[in-house]
């Protein structure tokens, strides 16, 4: 395997030893390289790519490593690499759909320091964090909380309270949220726009709170998932245009599509309940019970309103488990 490649952080947003009141270099060392590869006829292949890059954080001495779902789901390789240039292989542990948490354990020792849990809730507006990059403090971006609030994301996905940063880490997968005691708050997931001042776009990264994790920890561990019903999934990505919600994909052989729903339909309720955001219609398909329960959905298509009933599924059932070492 390569070592870590040689892009650096530009030095003006590098974090500084100086600026923070423990061994900055230390929590950043907790902080790998992850690379994983996903066989082609992977349900998530398409959308997500069959090679991902990112990054890790090990959270316990025994090999460890918690990432963003994303770049682990349905893997059969994965590749760890340390700030030393040395690489290991690790296997996949469990990810949750929930949280977008995801768990890799390595497959020989690391000899690298854990980075211990902090407290996100108590994370404030403003206060100053590292946003931790495979690689040191060259790779790693000084950066502050400039939000926290709800996040909803069109693959039928919602965070109550997500935490967001900036300036923005280039490689933000699986990044480590340091906060201001030197402890792991929260691990990054997108890279978003934000309208800043004079009308500008600011590059922001959108970051899962550590504490989100704390209860399913055990379950991950054990079931390679939280040990609770499944949610509804319907298999389809929707997005917000002009105050209406409007289908723009389905995933292949999903629910959704075998209902019958189409991009560019625009959805008016579910259960009867009138429906105007991202979140709000997430969380009523959410509400019609577990995973299988028939969701109603009424949609706005070519002139006519219809009604229509989704068969939902368990998104996890779509996708190829972890392979077996």
């Amino acid at each position: 395997m390569a070592s870590v490649s040689d892009w650096k952080v530009p030095a003006s947003a590098q974090p500084k030893p100086e600026d923070y009141s423990y061994d900055l270099d230390l929590a950043l060392a907790s902080v790998v390289a992850l690379r994983a590869t996903v066989p082609a006829d992977a349900f998530t292949a398409e959308t997500l790519g069959t090679e991902r890059a990112g990054n890790g954080v090990l959270i316990r001495g025994n090999g460890l490593v918690l990432t963003v779902g994303y770049l682990i789901t349905e893997a059969d390789t994965i590749w760890l690499t340390l700030n030393d240039g040395r690489s290991v292989p690790g296997h996949v542990l469990g990810y949750d759909q929930e949280t977008g948490f995801g768990l890799v354990q390595a497959l020989a020792k690391l000899d690298l320091p854990a980075l211990e849990f902090g407290q996100s809730a108590a994370a404030s507006l403003g206060e100053r964090v590292v946003v931790g990059g495979a690689g040191g403090r060259q790779r790693s971006v000084a950066a502050r909380i400039v939000a926290k609030q709800e996040f909803a994301g069109y693959w039928e996905y919602v965070l109550d309270e997500a935490i967001f940063t900036a300036p923005a880490h280039p490689n933000w997968g699986g990044t480590a949220l340091i906060g201001p005691a030197g402890d792991l708050i929260g691990i990054g997931s997108l890279q978003l726009q934000h309208a800043a001042e004079k009308g500008q776009a600011q590059n922001i990264n959108m970051m899962v709170p550590i504490d989100l994790l704390k209860p399913i920890l055990d379950d991950l561990l054990k079931f390679g998932r939280r040990n609770a019903p499944a949610r509804p999934w319907l298999g389809l990505y929707a997005t917000e245009v002009e105050d209406r919600l409007v289908v723009v994909g389905l995933a292949d052989r999903g629910p959704a599509k075998r209902a019958g729903l189409r991009s560019g339909d625009i959805v008016i309720s579910v259960a009867g309940k009138e429906v105007n955001d991202l979140a709000s219609f997430f969380r009523k398909i959410w509400a019609q019970g577990n995973a299988g329960a028939e969701v109603p959905i009424t949609i706005y298509r070519d002139g006519h309103t219809m009604d229509m009933k989704v068969k939902s599924g368990a998104r996890d059932s779509f996708l190829k488990g972890p392979s077996l070492h």
